[in-house]
């Protein structure tokens, strides 16, 4: 592929803070003296669809969800995206539903999770921490990755969830609250190794950096959009 013809596709809106912040990491994974020397990147900020979480503790929408999704893909697609990154994890839980209906997207996919566990391992890591969603923690799409890897999951108890959707309402929001950065420091510095697991979360960690005690933390999406800026610079 030649760099004028590397396109990223970003499907978003999952939150809309969250996909800001993925855009301005793009901007600074991707450092340009001229705007044209960045590749080409298209947002569908697809705020309409129904929760993911929802969709699959509880089958809420679950259909209107895939099809929306898939929607997206097919347009980010048609509109020249090589590469597609899904600015939420837990949405990467009904990919299999939409290579279904979008087969050609399945080629695109920059798979978050993947090249964060690909990181991970690369890193030697024997433990790390998950935080994310309910439906993200459940669904143990992190853990059986990277229980392939021989890597233990650490996960918050189910009684935590509640904390955890705190926090991230609270970049959902805008809403900064003093119990939203207590309970997560409290999450964020229990172990020496954390994957933020959710796209709100970053977020979160840029705002309290200063008081995070963890020693290695893991961004799913800065890790993907790293991934992607490899593949850009080998392309001619």
């Amino acid at each position: 592929m030649k760099k004028d013809d590397f396109v990223i596709g970003v499907l978003g809106g999952m939150g809309t803070y969250a996909t800001i912040h993925l855009f301005k990491q793009y901007a600074d994974v991707f450092p340009a003296e001229k705007e044209w020397d960045r590749p080409r990147i298209i947002i569908d900020n697809r705020c309409t669809m129904p929760s993911r979480v929802l969709a699959f503790l509880r089958g809420v929408k679950k259909e209107e969800l895939v099809r929306q999704m898939s929607d997206s893909m097919r347009h980010l697609a048609d509109a020249g995206a090589g590469r597609i990154i899904l600015a939420c994890n837990t949405s990467h839980l009904f990919l299999p539903q939409i290579y279904e209906t979008v087969p050609e997207a399945e080629e695109k996919v920059i798979h978050i999770i993947h090249a964060c566990v690909d990181r991970i391992r690369a890193d030697g890591r024997k433990s790390v921490f998950l935080l994310g969603s309910e439906g993200t923690i459940d669904s143990h799409i992190y853990q059986d990755a990277l229980a392939a890897e021989g890597i233990e999951c650490l996960v918050p108890a189910p009684e935590e969830y509640a904390d955890l959707r705190e926090c991230i309402e609270a970049v959902k929001q805008d809403k900064y609250t003093e119990e939203a950065r207590k309970l997560f420091l409290g999450l964020v510095n229990r172990y020496d190794a954390c994957i933020l697991g959710c796209t709100e979360l970053p977020i979160l960690y840029e705002k309290y950096e200063d008081e995070v005690t963890c020693g290695k933390i893991y961004d799913p999406l800065f890790v993907a959009l790293e991934q992607l800026k490899a593949e850009y610079d080998a392309a001619e």
